[in-house]
């Protein structure tokens, strides 16, 4: 009764907040492991919109079934340690789960784990023809809230950012820049695609095309790790080369034990999208258009254990500074910083790249933009030593091919950093010029802190101007699959004067169409 007293949400009609400790032999499917629970709250009385979490041992948080059964659920998998679990006092204690796992009982243990009321002991679903594949017991945990966002009082700035923890985003996440350009045929000059014009450079496609003579060998990529690792003033051991930075996402997504990631938005849609794909529930930090998506660190909740921002952002070309960004990292918490288009911004300003004094600190890199290697995939992750393993065993065996990581190795070379700086320099300039003919038409508004080699704009109708342009033989990215915008927004990648002159002479038409 004292609970129900300390409790308005309760004392308003709200479930009680529930946390189901799971356990699963090895393959057993979701839908066994959605019935055993759905079963065990049917018997108790219990809502299943009170479900706030599952909890397992971390040796098991990998499993399909339990992810798969948190993902139809919509909450998190939370995976303790053993040794946790070991700690945690449980009514029905199992040799056998101690033996096998190093805990007496992971449903009990883990549900018992952040304290709480045992409302049902710990269940066994019962296949038919086969020993139990799962186990689920319920815990009433009356300090967790019954969804990410409902609260005691007033909303705090970071909960107003934050979104509901699912398992699916009414944004088309895998919707990419490619989708503007494909199959048309080579008509359209691409504004959608931030990869730089003109490249790869000649002396680079040569030295690609010379190892074509070493395929017949395994990939050996110590060369190029030591090649990043010196560029960046780092041990090699803290360097782990990938196949462009989208596969860095998913190993992260994968290898690390996350209980409550949170990626700011608006940035680049991989991230989120592979945390979904590995059964997170994700969680949003909306940057604002009236704080002209500025972070401010005090938005991301407290809780976070992985907190993923792009610096500059894709899409809105904000480059937030590298102070405010280490008041993100912690103990206990992976700070993910994508930094994709970093060797775009003059001098690298604002880079962490390199940095070995913040705890947890990931750093990801892609040449693919700069030197246009979009086809070859090629990335690398820079982060503690535990880390970069953790990673790399959640890798396939040679993840790199040979031209890529001969690519890897000359991009790091003085030649390169010196093109690569120059190349920097001309695309400030080149974004200066887009930006100022863009301040001459009233019906854009654009996102003038832009350091990146693309241009963030808001159009009403923009997805009728971006049709028109279509028709006068430019492509631009829609906004609307990027979380935290909408379909008058678009993204347009910077490129030479002569290119951009065109472009605003098409945009005036198209406004002019669309805006009578």
């Amino acid at each position: 009764m004292a609970d129900d007293a300390a409790s308005p949400a309760r004392a308003a009609g709200e479930p009680a907040p529930l946390v189901v400790g799971v356990g699963a032999s090895r393959g057993v499917p979701a839908g066994e492991v959605l019935a055993l629970i759905e079963a065990a709250l049917d018997e108790a009385g219990l809502g299943r919109p009170a479900v706030v979490e599952l909890a397992t041992v971390e040796t098991k948080a990998r499993e399909p079934g339990l992810l798969g059964a948190a993902a139809r659920l919509g909450v998190p998998l939370v995976g303790y340690p053993a040794r946790e679990l070991a700690a945690v006092p449980v009514p029905h204690r199992s040799a056998a789960a101690l033996a096998a796992v190093g805990t007496p009982s992971v449903a009990e243990a883990a549900a018992l784990a952040g304290g709480g009321e045992l409302l049902v002991p710990k269940r066994k679903s019962s296949p038919e023809g086969r020993p139990a594949g799962a186990t689920c017991a319920i815990v009433r945990r009356p300090h967790l809230r019954p969804n990410a966002e409902q609260g005691d009082g007033p909303p705090t700035r970071s909960e107003e950012a934050m979104s509901i923890p699912t398992t699916e985003s009414p944004h088309d996440l895998r919707h990419h820049g490619d989708a503007e350009v494909r199959d048309d045929g080579g008509e359209l000059t691409d504004l959608a695609v931030n990869v730089r014009t003109g490249t790869p450079p000649a002396w680079l496609r040569e030295r690609i095309a010379d190892s074509l003579t070493a395929l017949a060998a395994y990939p050996d990529g110590r060369s190029a790790r030591a090649a990043v690792a010196d560029r960046h003033g780092v041990a090699p051991e803290r360097v782990l080369l990938t196949s462009g930075a989208a596969e860095a996402f998913v190993l992260l997504a994968r290898a690390l034990t996350v209980r409550h990631p949170v990626v700011v938005h608006p940035q680049f849609t991989e991230p989120e999208a592979a945390l979904r794909d590995a059964g997170h529930a994700v969680r949003r930090v909306l940057l604002r258009a009236e704080d002209g998506f500025r972070l401010d660190p005090a938005l991301v909740p407290e809780e976070a254990d992985l907190v993923v921002v792009g610096n500059p952002t894709n899409p809105t070309s904000v480059l937030h500074p590298a102070d405010v960004l280490a008041q993100l990292a912690r103990p206990g918490r992976t700070l993910v910083v994508d930094e994709a288009f970093m060797d775009a911004v003059p001098g690298e300003r604002e880079a962490l790249a390199g940095r070995t004094d913040l705890p947890g600190l990931v750093v990801l890199r892609s040449l693919t933009k700069t030197w246009g290697l979009a086809g070859l995939r090629i990335g690398y992750v820079l982060a503690e030593p535990e880390t970069i393993a953790a990673l790399q065993q959640a890798q396939p065996l040679w993840p790199v091919s040979t031209p890529a990581l001969v690519a890897a190795g000359a991009c790091m070379e003085p030649r390169a950093l010196a093109e690569a700086e120059a190349a920097a320099v001309r695309g400030a300039e080149d974004r200066a010029h887009l930006l100022a003919g863009l301040a001459e038409f009233e019906e854009v508004r654009a996102v003038e802190a832009a350091e990146g080699p693309f241009v963030l704009v808001r159009i009403e109708g923009a997805d009728r101007v971006r049709q028109r342009l279509r028709t006068l033989g430019f492509a631009a990215r829609r906004g609307d699959t990027f979380p935290g915008l909408g379909p008058d927004w678009l993204r347009l990648a910077v490129r030479d004067r002569t290119t951009t002159n065109r472009f605003l002479q098409a945009l005036d038409q198209s406004l002019t169409l669309t805006h009578p």
